[in-house]
Parts: structure tokens; sequence; C-alpha cells
């Protein structure tokens, strides 16, 4: 058995680089993907909230054609898929920040909804899907009796 001198600080600044790391890929620069057959893959960041009648979902898609996009429900999952426009070709960039290539982005919605009377639209390159909750899970207000 042996001793091992334990340096607190070494390991400390080795998880903020990993930190760091994590960060800097996932949300400052959420580039592209590239898939086992090699081809490239976007992230689709989106924002979901719930109210008490419905379940909005919103994605920022600029320059993509809205018939291009397809939402899909099955069982509890909503699938959203589409393809961001490849950047030009025989040009020199300068700077290149926007992704491009397929999106898909899955999420399980553990809420009872309607998909049959979800509501899609698009306004300035933000994709906004509507989905009404089931009646059974609206909030209902019960009022109180008394005997007098």
């Amino acid at each position: 058995m042996s001793i091992t001198r334990w340096e607190p600080f070494k390991d400390l600044m080795t998880l903020r680089e990993a930190m760091d790391r994590l960060f800097e890929e996932s949300y400052v620069r959420p580039g592209p993907r590239y898939q086992v057959d090699g081809t490239m893959r976007c992230a689709l960041p989106i924002n979901a909230y719930t109210t008490d009648e419905e379940i909005v979902i919103t994605a920022a898609i600029p320059g993509v054609d809205p018939d291009k996009v397809e939402i899909t429900f099955e069982n509890e999952t909503l699938t959203i898929r589409g393809e961001m426009q490849a950047p030009l070709e025989n040009v020199e960039y300068i700077l290149q920040e926007r992704t491009h290539g397929k999106f898909e982005r899955t999420l399980r919605l553990n809420i009872a909804v309607q998909p049959d009377k979800a509501e899609a639209t698009f306004d300035q390159g933000v994709l906004t899907l509507v989905i009404p909750k089931r009646e059974e899970l609206k909030p209902r207000t019960i009022k109180i009796t008394t005997s007098q």
C-alpha cells in the first residue's frame, strides 16, 4: 500500500477546466455535431413552458422554409425535424457562426395533451407550437356550500 499526497487545488482546477469546456461547447457555441455517417447535425435550441390551458414550445429556425419542417407526435413524444441551409460555396468566409445541416429535437411530454388540436405558427424565423392540455388536467375551482 502506498500513500499518495492529495492536492485539492489541482483537482479543483481539473474540475473547473471540465466545467468550462462543457459550458463552452454546449451553450456558448452550440455548433454542428457530426454523426457516425459523417453528416452534420445542428442543435435546435427551444423554449418550452406550460400554462393552465396548454403547453407552448418555441424554436428559432431562421432561414428555414416552414413547409420543410416536420412536426410529429407519437405516444407522448414530440419530434421537430428540418434542415438549415448549407453555407454558400465558392466564397471565402471571414466569420462563420451560423450552423447548418439537419436538425432533430425530441421531447417527451409527461403531460396529457390533445395533439390533434395542436397549432403551429411561424413568424420571423420563430416556430411556435401550442398544444392544449386534456380537460382532466386543467385546474378546476370547487365551490364550498354550507348546510345552513
